[in-house]
């Protein structure tokens, strides 16, 4: 056995845990079927969000961490259930009132209201796709019009017809009693109209493979179960999907955790072994509140991209993935540091410890090196004493500290310089405050100025840092109100990065002025 193997079967990261859960269903005999199924479940009657980002992300680190455990080929399926009815029409669109007419129909049939595919649920299925494709995910796309169309899904659907008794029992015992009344968990699309219909079942008959029931104008119909006239329900199309495609892993939101059994045992009574799951908590805005699509709290995929690198989405993704997080702006530099933090420890750590680095999960074990030569809280604070409008001005501070750092050779370093750019500009310039020093602070800052005005230890870091500690070690107690107050006066912020570092980074004549214009009343004026 490999050290990595070896390594692999023995890490406490979460998804090498998960993983191992996934490799005990075939520790006696390999699937019959030649491979380990993970799957990912769509509703695209909207655009994708960062749920769908965190799904997918934590997904294919199990599937990384599986893959090392073991031999055993992997699939991930990405599975949109298109053939859903659409029950609202969505407020951003063109054209809203001319999707009225189509509500109840399954979204693959319902015109596509942009006029760039077949249908709304094609089109949401493409910008899925892109969505995905645009960070690398490797996956196979399945559409569940497709599914259902194509007689992949007959199999199951017939079985279902079988065990219909036993199914609605699982299902009644979940519903309100007003529900079960008319419940049924095969849903009839009409042949003449096209819609989704929640109507109750006549008769069920699985000798024949069809359906009989009265539609909406109590005309009786009977409809065949397969070929893509019936549907099932949604919580019985969960459990009937892993039955039909053999699914062995998939994850989803604490919402669903109270369907996790009536998933698991309409699955069992199709005649399959339910998958292994994992729950995940949700996300909350920076108010505790979960985030909601229709409310818009909380942060989009889009918003984070503007400030920050997909790694430091998938970073925080990785993160403590049962515990509710907040998700908010604040959060982003945080991620930035953390990640390239991450990066550089990797370097130096031996497997195990490599395996537990969440970089080695973000990147399936090809971990780049990081080539941010400032950190991004540095570059923030930099941004907002330069006014920085856009990157090309840090680049000149970034260039005297780091003369060898170009965009060219330092790709990472340049984007992160625009994020930071960026993020000053919405977020902490609209915030910034200064205050003027009080007398211990003031005395405090003449003597930093005059250790500069002789300073001549050039860009030092480490050795700036000595004298600004000294400058407060005998005056506050404890020394990190000196810090505090540093931030505050000179930086208009209440935290920010070691000191002695952004004085190489600015400039030392730079921190000069800066004080002086402190000293002078200046900033607390702006």
């Amino acid at each position: 056995m490999s050290e990595m193997r070896e390594a692999a079967l023995q890490s406490k990261a979460w998804p090498f845990e998960e993983a191992r859960r996934v490799l005990k269903r075939y520790q006696n005999k390999p699937p019959e079927k030649g491979h380990v199924l993970f799957e990912t479940g769509y509703g695209p009657s909207g655009l994708p969000h960062i749920g769908t980002f965190g799904e997918v992300a934590r997904t294919t680190m199990i599937r990384r961490a599986f893959e090392q455990l073991c031999d055993i080929p992997t699939r991930l399926i990405c599975f949109s259930d298109d053939l859903d009815g659409m029950r609202k029409v969505p407020a951003n669109v063109p054209d809203p009132e001319a999707l009225a007419e189509h509500l109840q129909k399954p979204l693959t049939s319902v015109p596509d209201p942009f006029g760039t595919h077949d249908s709304f649920g094609d089109h949401n299925n493409a910008m899925l796709r892109r969505f995905l494709d645009t960070f690398g995910f490797e996956y196979e796309f399945y559409s569940a019009t497709e599914f259902y169309g194509s007689g992949k899904f007959d199999e199951i659907l017939l079985r279902a017809a079988e065990k219909y008794d036993e199914i609605m029992e699982v299902m009644l015992k979940s519903l309100r009693e007003e529900r079960r009344q008319t419940y049924s968990i095969f849903l009839p699309i009409h042949p003449q109209t096209g819609r989704v219909m929640y109507v109750p079942m006549k008769e069920v008959n699985a000798k024949d493979g069809t359906v009989t029931f009265d539609d909406e104008d109590g005309t009786e119909m009977t409809l065949p179960l397969t070929g893509g006239n019936v549907k099932l329900q949604w919580k019985p199309d969960f459990g009937a999907r892993w039955a039909a495609l053999g699914v062995d892993f998939e994850m989803y939101g604490k919402d669903h955790s109270t369907n996790t059994p009536i998933y698991d045992k309409i699955c069992r009574i199709l005649g399959e072994k339910a998958p292994e799951h994992f729950t995940y908590e949700l996300f909350l805005d920076e108010n505790g509140q979960k985030i909601s699509k229709s409310s818009g709290n909380g942060l989009t995929i889009d918003e984070w991209l503007t400030y920050a690198s997909t790694e430091s989405l998938s970073y925080f993704m990785y993160l403590k993935p049962k515990t509710a997080k907040r998700m908010y702006f604040d959060v982003i530099p945080k991620a930035m540091d953390e990640y390239h933090q991450q990066l550089r420890a990797f370097e130096t750590q031996d497997i195990k410890a490599q395996l537990n680095n969440p970089v080695w999960h973000i990147h399936g074990g090809d971990v780049p090196k990081s080539d941010m030569v400032v950190p991004f809280s540095m570059l923030l604070n930099l941004a907002s004493v330069s006014s920085a409008e856009d990157k090309s001005q840090m680049w000149g501070f970034i260039q005297r500290y780091a003369p060898e750092a170009t965009p060219e050779t330092h790709p990472g370093m340049d984007a992160a310089a625009g994020y930071a750019v960026r993020y000053y500009n919405d977020f902490v310039k609209p915030t910034k405050v200064f205050r003027a020093p009080s007398d211990l602070e003031r005395e405090a800052l003449e003597d930093l100025r005059a250790r500069l005005v002789a300073w001549e230890g050039g860009l030092d870091a480490e050795a700036l840092q000595s004298e600004v500690f000294a400058c407060g070690r005998d005056r506050f107690d404890p020394l990190r109100q000196w810090f505090t107050a540093l931030y505050e006066v000179l930086l208009g912020a209440s935290q920010g990065p070691r000191f002695g570092g952004f004085i190489a980074l600015y400039g030392v004549q730079e921190t000069i002025d800066l004080i002086d214009d402190a000293l002078a009343g200046k900033l607390a004026e702006d």
